[in-house]
């Protein structure tokens, strides 16, 4: 799906998130979050918020243009010193290597009635759980049924959200037909 990563949304979803958050929480939180929003506005209303590819990484999935991103804001990366990096510096921020803040307000323009919806269910549902509980949560069905490091299957995230068999491979297919459109 990384064709249809959606750059505005997925940093007003981090930022709404963190908003929700009482301003801060960790990365691991908000990929988690990410996740479990994209999952369930898929399976409801058959795209993501993000458009992003997750990636079965050891602690669970991760939004790989968004881990980029973040790793990017962190220091972490090769662009790190890039203009849209170093102008994004003035919107969300690292406290130290773990922890995120947002600085600025997200922008609701940019995000639709159910893409706040799902964002909140995600929200509600990771904000009382600690890293671990986080972890094994996440290693859905999905998560399992994926080699270390590698992408995991929309049809895959679908099935794990309760989706019948029909509505996956409808979903999966109108996702490839719009990617190979962009």
């Amino acid at each position: 799906m990384s064709k249809l990563f959606n750059y505005d949304k997925a940093i007003n979803s981090l930022l709404y998130s963190l908003s929700q958050l009482g301003g801060k929480t960790d990365m691991h939180k908000l990929c988690k979050i990410l996740y479990f929003a994209d999952q369930k506005h898929l399976s409801q209303y058959g795209r993501s918020i993000t458009g992003d590819t997750y990636i079965a990484m050891q602690y669970g999935p991760v939004p790989s243009c968004v881990d980029d991103i973040l790793k990017a804001l962190r220091g972490d990366s090769f662009f790190s010193s890039n203009e849209e990096i170093t102008k994004l510096k003035n919107y969300i921020i690292f406290e130290n290597r773990f922890i995120v803040r947002g600085v600025k307000e997200p922008d609701m323009d940019e995000l639709s009635g159910s893409d706040i919806e799902c964002l909140d269910y995600a929200v509600n549902l990771c904000r009382n759980k600690n890293f671990d509980e986080l972890t094994a949560y996440s290693h859905g069905m999905a998560w399992n049924n994926t080699r270390p490091d590698r992408e995991m299957s929309v049809k895959d995230i679908l099935r794990e959200a309760g989706d019948d068999e029909a509505y996956v491979e409808y979903i999966a297919d109108s996702l490839k037909l719009k990617a190979a459109f962009l």
